[in-house]
């Protein structure tokens, strides 16, 4: 009777021949095969093992497929975690917690890459007497007024650029490849849809910001954008607040 073949598992050890008993038997098989004058009981009896192995096999292969479908399904199902937790994982990276918009990180690496390759328009903005309504109502309120002014960027800005929050109550908006026309037009309707805003409960006041604007062409490196914009923005708290100003870059 021929020996049965082991293999060996993934620390070099001798594993045992799952089809060990499959084996002897079909090699009893073919030696009662190899009898030239053999009884039908002989054959009779050879068959009837061989039937039995069959059988065993077959249950054994309909239970290793259910299981290698479950484990399949389970390694989907993992699979489908994973992606979902990762994508959870890069948002969370690149977005601000309380109202959802680009962190200060990400909407800088956007603008740099931008300023890079088409250009942009910066906005910066900046919440008018911030400081005041937290300190009158508390950071709870403080924080609804920054999610009711992120309310009103987004309905103006809506696909045309990036909102990113860069500080407490500072905002960037990023037009890529925009005009200057186009980011004074933008920067004032955001300033009115601010000012037009009803804040509830306890703040009911009215709440404005100011916003600074630089127009960059191709090449222009983030730090003179942004502190064009900025300068701008610094123009318009002194002129009073609650309006849009330019910066030249002369100034």
């Amino acid at each position: 009777m021929a020996a049965s073949v082991a293999s060996r598992d993934p620390s070099g050890q001798l594993a045992p021949d799952l089809f060990k008993s499959e084996a002897e038997a079909l090699e009893q098989v073919r030696s009662v095969l190899a009898l030239p004058h053999a009884d039908a009981d002989v054959y009779r009896t050879s068959l009837s093992g061989l039937a039995t192995h069959y059988e065993r096999l077959m249950r054994e292969t309909r239970r290793l497929i259910g299981r290698s479908d479950r484990a399949e399904r389970e390694m989907n199902a993992l699979n489908a975690q994973l992606q979902t937790l990762a994508r959870q994982l890069e948002y969370r990276a690149t977005h601000d917690a309380l109202t959802g918009v680009l962190n200060r990180g990400a909407i800088i690496d956007m603008t740099a890459q931008a300023l890079m390759r088409t250009g942009a328009v910066m906005i910066v903005l900046d919440i008018d007497h911030f400081k005041h309504v937290n300190d009158e109502f508390g950071h709870p309120a403080g924080d609804a007024v920054i999610q009711g002014i992120v309310e009103c960027l987004r309905k103006i800005v809506g696909e045309k650029g990036a909102i990113g929050r860069v500080g407490g109550e500072e905002f960037t908006v990023l037009i890529p490849g925009g005009q200057l026309e186009e980011g004074l037009a933008l920067a004032e309707a955001m300033r009115q849809a601010v000012a037009e805003h009803v804040f509830g409960d306890p703040v009911n006041r009215v709440i404005t910001a100011s916003f600074g604007v630089s127009a960059n062409p191709v090449g222009t490196s983030f730090d003179l954008a942004y502190g064009l914009a900025d300068t701008a923005l610094y123009h318009a708290k002194r002129q009073g607040r609650n309006r849009v100003e330019v910066a030249d870059e002369a100034e």
